[in-house]
């Protein structure tokens, strides 16, 4: 295989990857799969969750595998900086989240939950200032790693696709959220954090009360 192919078939597999997860994270796909098979109500956020992370497998060993040399490196410092940062705010960020539910495994024991069970828009402290908190650490990781062509095309893939992804996720968000997370998009940016638009305690009371007003919304996948 040419060197221009092999980049070529790493840019596919990173671009085929984003498209299956997002269409599996779609609710009409969710809806359709869970009309066909009813089972899967219940289990849907794990085995969503798995096959995430199972598929990942391929296109980063296509990756890892690319021969060449690196493009540049970063000073050790700095990519340990960075590296750090990125898993401090990731832990950090969880403990506003349910872990079990995250990981689709509370689910499991909900499977007779109403369809207007709801779900509240919780912003940790990092969603203040950027609506993408874990796709933001991610790309910092990722673009201050020492980079041969083959991680290169790989980070310039996976960067457009959260670029796009993370709107259309949001489409889910509105869906679920209702005008709260309208405002919320408005007022806030998506990937790269602006100090100046950070959201302040008195924001997020006032999004807290918009979102206790919506009505019952469904949980999503």
């Amino acid at each position: 295989m040419t060197d221009s192919a092999y980049l070529a078939a790493i840019c596919l597999a990173w671009g085929l990857y984003g498209l299956f997860h997002s269409w599996l994270a779609g609710s009409q796909t969710k809806h359709l799969l869970i009309q066909r098979w009813p089972a899967l109500k219940a289990s849907y956020r794990l085995l969503y969750n798995l096959q995430a992370a199972i598929l990942t497998l391929p296109p980063l060993a296509l990756t890892w595998l690319y021969p060449g040399k690196p493009l540049w490196h970063w000073p050790a410092w700095i990519a340990w900086a960075a590296f750090l940062v990125a898993l401090a705010g990731f832990l950090w960020s969880m403990r506003w989240y349910d872990g079990m539910d995250f990981l689709g495994l509370r689910q499991l024991h909900r499977h007779d939950a109403p369809d207007d069970y709801r779900e509240t828009l919780i912003l940790s402290p990092l969603h203040r200032c950027v609506r993408h908190p874990w796709y933001s650490l991610g790309l910092l990781y990722l673009w201050t790693r020492d980079l041969n062509a083959g991680w290169l095309a790989a980070a310039i893939t996976i960067t457009v696709y959260l670029a796009i992804g993370s709107q259309l996720e949001e489409r889910k968000l509105v869906e679920v959220f209702g005008d709260a997370y309208r405002r919320y998009r408005a007022r806030v940016p998506g990937l790269i954090p602006r100090p100046w638009r950070c959201l302040s305690q008195h924001e997020i009371d006032a999004l807290s009360r918009i979102d206790q007003a919506e009505p019952p919304h469904s949980p999503a996948p």
